[in-house]
């Protein structure tokens, strides 16, 4: 078998698991010419990275008009809609496809950034393996990696925003909590937020009151 196609077998199982820790490798790997990864450590345009089959133009990152009491800066993630926003403060925020938790392993709640890692690395917990023992004990970041480029994690939880080495399932309903991001976009959003910024999960719009309160 083709060991491109092994390693995204293996990268689309991790991908649906989404739990585990995870470490920042303390370079950049070094990609191969014309590959994804390279062309996002280049700093290429979205455009020229993801396929367009990965995201239809709704879920492209776009600047929406976008109402809310949160204060400028905060994360607001709809799982209804599939939608990341990051207000801007003045009516408007940058809206992003995600992809969320299947049926079952939703949810929602407020939660602050206590991390950030480019090009995270991932290690399974020992209860995964021992549940799935054929699991790699550690995979290094890359493009088999279901991490993606960048991993934003949210408070004390197993949950996190990253990338993924699957950019058809924006906009779909398919990991164990984490939201997922076209790789280009959640290098974007990892340049706006820092540790300490706000995240409101949302099942929907309606909840956003009582998500944002003190």
């Amino acid at each position: 078998m083709n060991i491109q196609v092994v390693a995204r077998s293996v990268g689309a199982l991790l991908a649906a698991l989404c739990v585990g820790t995870a470490s920042a490798a303390p370079l950049a790997p070094s990609w191969p010419e014309g590959s994804v990864f390279a062309a996002l450590a280049s700093g290429s345009p979205a455009e020229q990275i993801e396929p367009e089959e990965a995201a239809k133009a709704q879920l492209r990152r776009q600047v929406v008009s976008y109402r809310t009491q949160a204060a400028p800066g905060t994360v607001i993630i709809d799982t209804a809609q599939t939608f990341l926003y990051y207000v801007l403060g003045d009516g408007t925020a940058i809206r992003y496809g995600i992809g969320v938790g299947r049926d079952g392993f939703t949810w929602a709640g407020a939660e602050v950034v206590t991390r950030k890692m480019e090009w995270p690395d991932w290690t399974p917990p020992q209860e995964m393996i021992a549940r799935q023992p054929y699991l790699p004990r550690w995979m290094a970041g890359g493009e088999g990696n279901p991490l993606g480029a960048r991993a934003i994690y949210l408070g004390s939880t197993v949950y996190r925003i990253h990338g993924t080495n699957m950019p058809e399932t924006i906009g779909r309903r398919v990991s164990s909590g984490c939201i997922r991001m076209l790789n280009a976009d959640v290098i974007d959003l990892y340049s706006r937020v820092s540790v300490g910024t706000k995240i409101v999960v949302l099942p929907n719009h309606s909840s956003l009151a009582v998500a944002i309160r003190p």
